[in-house]
C-alpha cells in the first residue's frame, strides 16, 4: 500500500511505454500508422538488422562511445577535485564558488547554445579571439568533424560538474572528523589522509557518480541537438539524436524504437558490468 503511488507511475510512464516500444520496433509503423493502426505491419528483425547495416547509427555509436570514453572520467575527476578544494572553506567566498559550480547544470539549454555559440562562432567568437592574442589561426569550431565532437564535449563537461560537486561534497561532509585526527596524530600528510582515508571512503559517491554520469553521457542529446544538428557530416550525431531524427523528423517510429532499444540493452549491460566491478571490490 505504501508503495503503491511509486510502483503505479512507474508502471503507467515508465514500464509499459517500454513494452509498447519494443512491440513498436518489430513493425513498420510510420506516420500514417499512427493515424491508422490497420496500416501497421509487422517487420520481424528486420529494423534491427537494417538499423547494424546503416552507417549514420554505426557512426552515431562510435561518436557516442568517444563521448563517454572522454567525457566520463573528466566529469568525474573534475567534480571530485572541486568539491575537495570547496569543501576545505566555510567561509562565503567557498559558499558563493558553490553556486557558481552548481549554476550551469540548472541553465536551460537553449541558453547555454546561445553563449557558446558565440564562444564558439568562427568568425567574431571569443575563444578565436584568445587565439589570435597568441598569433594563432582561427579555428571553426563547430564545422570540423574533430573539434566539433570536442567542442560538445567540452560543453558538456562544463555544464555537467556542479550537480556530482553537490553528491561529493555530501559525501566529504559525512565523513567523520575523528579519522583525519587520528591520522594526524599519527604523523599522516595531507596527501597521505587524501589517499588513504578520503578517497576509499568516497568510494560509493564515487560509483553512483560514475553511474549516474555514464547513463547520462550515452543518452548524449541536447548538446549535439542544439549545437550541430548531428553535423558537420554526422561527426557530432549521437545514438540518442539518431533516434530521435529518426523517430521525430523522418516519423520512421519502428525503426527508431529499434535503435531505442539497442540503446537500452548497451546501457543495461554497462550498468551491470559497473555493479559486477563494483562487487568485487567490496568483496576484497
Amino acid at each position: 500500500m505504501f508503495i503503491a503511488p511509486a510502483v503505479i507511475l512507474l508502471t503507467l510512464f515508465s514500464i509499459i511505454p517500454i513494452i509498447i516500444a519494443l512491440f513498436i520496433s518489430f513493425t513498420d509503423m510510420d506516420l500514417v500508422g499512427l493515424a491508422d493502426y490497420s496500416s501497421i505491419s509487422g517487420a520481424g528483425f528486420a529494423n534491427y538488422i537494417n538499423i547494424f547495416k546503416d552507417p549514420v547509427f554505426l557512426k552515431s555509436m562510435y561518436n557516442t562511445m568517444i563521448y563517454v570514453v572522454i567525457g566520463v572520467p573528466l566529469v568525474v575527476a573534475a567534480s571530485m577535485g572541486v568539491a575537495l578544494l570547496l569543501n576545505y572553506g566555510t567561509g562565503w567566498l567557498f559558499k558563493s564558488f558553490r553556486v557558481i559550480y552548481y549554476m550551469p547544470s540548472i541553465t536551460n539549454i537553449v541558453a547555454v547554445a546561445v553563449v557558446w555559440g558565440y564562444l564558439y562562432n568562427g568568425s567574431y567568437g571569443l575563444f578565436n579571439y584568445i587565439l589570435s592574442i597568441f598569433g594563432l589561426p582561427a579555428q571553426q569550431w563547430l564545422q570540423d568533424p574533430t573539434l566539433a565532437k570536442l567542442s560538445l564535449i567540452l560543453l558538456a563537461f562544463w555544464k555537467s560538474i556542479g550537480l556530482n560537486m553537490i553528491i561529493f561534497l555530501a559525501a566529504l561532509q559525512g565523513i567523520p572528523r575523528s579519522y583525519y585526527e587520528a591520522a594526524e596524530i599519527d604523523g599522516a600528510t595531507g596527501w597521505k589522509k587524501l589517499r588513504f582515508i578520503t578517497v576509499p571512503l568516497l568510494g560509493f559517491a564515487t560509483f553512483f557518480v560514475t553511474i549516474t554520469t555514464l547513463i547520462g553521457w550515452i543518452q548524449f542529446f541536447e548538446e549535439p541537438l542544439v549545437m550541430t544538428k548531428g553535423g558537420p557530416l554526422n561527426a557530432t550525431m549521437s545514438m540518442a539524436l539518431f533516434i530521435y531524427n529518426n523517430g521525430f523528423q523522418l516519423s520512421k517510429f519502428g525503426y527508431a524504437a529499434a535503435g531505442s532499444f539497442v540503446l537500452f540493452i548497451i546501457i543495461i549491460i554497462v550498468t551491470l558490468i559497473q555493479f559486477a566491478v563494483k562487487k568485487k571490490e567490496v568483496e576484497y
